[in-house]
């Protein structure tokens, strides 16, 4: 029996010292972190002793509350009470002080919280109240942190302790002030041993309730005391401090202005700013569903890599009307007119064919996603939702240039210098894409449909669907047949591997048809097909009009244009020239020699020997200047020529 009862009694002391020893760990020291909490009879106590928190209970009160009282004194002496002006605690050990959201808050037996430090600049998890030797209770941020987010100091009660300040805030008024007990077992603040003056006004009450109700009716009525039936009314002026075992004494309840109740003010204030409050939100709410009314419900598009933007499916259908407002169609799709949230007008592509339309989609994106030049479109942004691939450009007033160049009249006709510029900015364009990007941007489908004009005829190279990128290690790429037939360079037939040189050639076929103001293949009258070579040497012979210029156009300007296209046009790549050098010729910086005559213009060499450029015709025959390609036997006027 007794070498069973040994081991038993080992181990209840092993248990015994480990709890001791944990509650001294958690509650012995001078702190309460954010994962421990204050209830029943433990204390923190600060680093010298001389100070003690924890929950007390005052005289023979059965209520408790918590405070800080002297640690070396053996009577209990609480020189701070937290929850002095709200009801007590009633089980100490159902209640517990711990940090919540940052702040030192006081939970009742119901969990309810009854107090708190009440601070809004930290919810942070390293908040910590720390007890120090001086008796001030601090809130800080962090055991190492010097900064007090709250202090007991600034909240005294009835003891001035060491660091303490009294005073008054004119501002806010909020005053900092020292208080007595009611009483030895209720902290509550009270002035004890006050007695009204001598000219107070006495009567006998029911109850305290009606002495009250008397006072509150009679104007000069200040304050009153009650007791037993004794009603007493008077002025508070002229109060008289009695001793404190004086049987005269009474509690005086002070009558003061609605507005004077802080609470009452309180109240008011939230109520009228929660009304204020809820109105400016209403208003607010009309307001947006108004704009998103007018301007439908588009949300703001994502930033992707570089300046895209990822525009939702949803969205582009309220930008453009639901694709209403169409601006023309291709092979992979249709151009829809639409305008954004913050009014900027734009050009969706719906691309339509699935296989192909996902193929030029992402071509598009990497080719010119990233890249931005003033003679190439910009994309905005895409839309990639599910099969349906969008792409975004910024809107272009005048559209494409093949719109411009064909027309019946010559009223409608572009101006020579109009494009000149066209040709020019193109060719910058061009110079771009194979020069001066990352990679060369092979274009692979030049042509005036995809030449568009803003609002100034400035020229955007535009849909790099058909697009091929070359590495800078690489000069030239081997890819299938693309383009359009009638600016596809001889190399595209061969199936050899292709260079820039193949947009030089596309550029110089179209080149042909901005100074023409003709396409290079038309359909005549009978019903056969004319190429621009053959369709020039008809209009020689028979001394016809080619260019159509709504103006005077000059005929080196003219001579220059037309020997670029001849170079550009070159059935050899080599022996065209690059679009730097284009644009250098274009600026006249670079001096033009004669070019060989293409296989495709050889139809001039055997009919002539060479081709005159006439500025203007006689006033007898036209009332307005125009520019030819003529025969000798035809010039009328003053002519510049070039050996074919």
């Amino acid at each position: 029996m007794e070498k069973m009862n040994i081991p038993w009694l080992i181990l209840s002391l092993q248990i015994f010292i480990f709890f001791s020893l944990n509650r001294q760990l958690a509650f012995g020291a001078d702190t309460i972190s954010a994962n421990q909490s204050l209830s029943g009879t433990q204390t923190i106590v600060s680093s010298g002793g001389h100070f003690v928190l924890g929950f007390f209970k005052p005289g023979n009160s059965s209520n408790y509350y918590i405070g800080m009282w002297y640690g070396k004194v053996n009577q209990q002496t609480a020189v701070w009470v937290a929850n002095r002006e709200i009801p007590p605690v009633h089980d100490i050990h159902s209640s517990e002080l711990k940090i919540s959201n940052g702040n030192l808050v006081l939970f009742n037996e119901s969990q309810v919280p009854i107090w708190s430090t009440n601070i809004s600049s930290s919810s942070s998890n390293s908040v910590v109240a720390v007890l120090e030797d001086g008796g001030n209770l601090v809130l800080k941020d962090g055991p190492k942190s010097s900064t007090p987010l709250w202090q007991s100091l600034d909240h005294p009660t009835q003891t001035w302790l060491p660091g303490g300040k009294l005073s008054l805030n004119r501002r806010t008024n909020q005053s900092q002030q020292l208080t007595s007990w009611k009483n030895s077992e209720d902290p509550a603040p009270e002035i004890p041993n006050i007695k009204l003056p001598q000219h107070e006004q006495s009567m006998t009450v029911g109850s305290i309730s009606e002495c009250e109700s008397t006072c509150l009716k009679n104007c000069s009525c200040n304050a009153y005391a009650y007791d037993s039936g004794d009603c007493k009314m008077g002025d508070v002026l002229d109060l008289k401090l009695l001793t404190e075992d004086s049987s005269n004494r009474r509690t005086i309840y002070i009558r003061l202005a609605a507005s004077e109740f802080s609470s009452s003010s309180n109240k008011s204030g939230i109520i009228i700013g929660a009304v204020a409050g809820t109105v400016s939100v209403v208003l607010c709410l009309v307001v947006y569903a108004m704009l998103r009314w007018r301007r439908g419900t588009m949300r703001n598009p994502k930033a992707v890599e570089g300046s895209l933007l990822a525009f939702g499916y949803r969205d582009l259908q309220i930008a453009t009307k639901n694709f209403s407002e169409k601006l023309g169609g291709g092979g992979f799709g249709s151009v829809f007119k639409g305008m954004l949230a913050d009014s900027s007008v734009i050009a969706v592509k719906q691309l339509e064919r699935i296989n192909q339309g996902e193929k030029q989609f992402r071509t598009e994106v990497s080719t010119i996603g990233t890249i931005q030049h003033v003679n190439l479109v910009r994309l905005r942004g895409f839309c990639s939702d599910g099969a349906r691939k969008l792409l975004v450009y910024d809107y272009m007033p005048k559209g494409s240039l093949d719109a411009h160049l064909v027309h019946e009249s010559n009223s409608d006709a572009l101006d020579w210098k109009t494009r000149y510029q066209i040709a020019l900015g193109t060719a910058r364009g061009l110079v771009y894409l194979h020069e001066k990007c990352r990679d060369c941007i092979i274009h692979c489908d030049i042509k005036p449909e995809n030449i568009l004009l803003d609002a100034e005829f400035c020229p955007k190279v535009a849909d790099f669907g058909l697009a091929k990128l070359v590495g800078r290690d690489f000069s030239r790429v081997l890819t299938t047949m693309r383009g359009t037939r009638g600016y596809l360079a001889p190399e595209w037939i061969s199936g050899v591997a292709i260079t820039p040189k193949a947009d030089v050639y596309s550029y110089g076929m179209m080149l042909f048809e901005i100074v023409s103001g003709r396409r290079n293949s038309q359909q005549s009258e009978d019903g056969k097909v004319r190429f621009i070579p053959t369709w020039a040497a008809s209009l020689i012979t028979e001394g016809g009009d080619v260019l159509r210029l709504n103006g005077v156009a000059p005929v080196e300007e003219i001579s220059r244009l037309c020997k670029v296209a001849c170079w550009c046009t070159q059935d050899a790549e080599t022996q065209r020239p690059s679009m730097g050098q284009v644009v250098q010729m274009l600026e006249g910086v670079l001096d033009l020699h004669l070019p060989q005559v293409p296989r495709s213009l050889q139809v001039l060499v055997d009919e002539q020997e060479h081709v005159l450029l006439l500025s203007e015709s006689s006033s007898a025959e036209s009332s307005q200047s125009r520019s030819y390609i003529s025969t000798p036997s035809h010039a009328k006027s003053s002519t510049s020529s070039t050996t074919s």
